[in-house]
């Protein structure tokens, strides 16, 4: 008869033989890695946590209502590109509206602030830092990094997920129509470490995951465009005001 008392170690009876009553775990078949030189080895723990992989993405191409613009070296352009280099398109990209705050963090690096989310008993603030590149035709707007501001509870979750968003914007003149497409990627590792999901398969976490996350994403896509239609619409009429003003 033998009793578990933990720390590898467990209480032995007399009739087993051994002195001072303890046998040593070590008798219990391990797992070896390699480590360097052939003749050591090395007993490493392995960590029992499950990381789930959550992913989704969507691309939705919308006609480009904006004007054409004549240059007389440049031959015509769109004015697309001009909106999203000015303040007011990129206020637009980041959707200002939908957060309670932000600020620049320099080199086109933004920390934005979203409205605080209950989460069971506690509140929640996502922070989130993003960094807009816009290019002559593109514009890509990169999630660097996401963490919970709250309890001390939340903040220490933050160090149990991780997340990747790209979200690549595009605009030309196609055929027919002027165009903007979008092209939304986000990629979420979550750790399980609560149960019971420790007790599930990675996938019983990551199939209705992947659902939430790309019905998320179905609805969010459309009202970034919109958003950003409206934004834009309201710009150039303001330029058109000014060029008025000053004619």
């Amino acid at each position: 008869m033998d009793i578990g008392i933990g720390n590898g170690w467990r209480v032995a009876s007399s009739s087993e033989g051994h002195f001072p009553g303890f046998i040593n775990s070590s008798s219990i078949p391990r797992k070896r890695i390699q480590m360097g030189n052939a003749q050591k080895t090395r007993l490493i723990p392995v960590s029992s946590s499950k990381k789930a992989n959550l992913s989704a993405s969507k691309k939705q191409r919308i006609k480009l209502p904006i004007p054409l613009e004549d240059d007389v070296n440049e031959g015509k352009k769109l004015a697309f590109g001009e909106f999203l280099n000015h303040p007011s398109g990129m206020e637009a990209v980041l959707n200002v509206n939908a957060l309670q705050s932000y600020h620049s963090l320099g080199d086109n690096t933004y920390r934005c602030r979203l409205p605080k989310i209950q989460l069971l008993s506690f509140e929640a603030a996502p922070v989130v830092d993003l960094r807009v590149t816009p290019m002559n035709q593109t514009c890509t707007v990169e999630l660097l990094s996401c963490k919970l501001e709250g309890s001390e509870i939340l903040n220490s979750q933050s160090d149990s997920f991780s997340a990747v968003m790209i979200n690549h914007m595009t605009w030309g003149i196609g055929d027919p129509d002027p165009f903007l497409e979008v092209d939304v990627k986000l990629d979420l590792t979550l750790e399980i470490s609560t149960m019971p999901f420790t007790m599930l398969p990675v996938s019983a976490v990551e199939l209705p995951g992947n659902l939430v996350m790309q019905t998320l994403i179905d609805s969010l896509v459309p009202l970034l465009l919109q958003q950003l239609m409206k934004d834009y619409e309201e710009w150039v009429h303001q330029q058109q005001q000014l060029l008025q003003s000053s004619s």
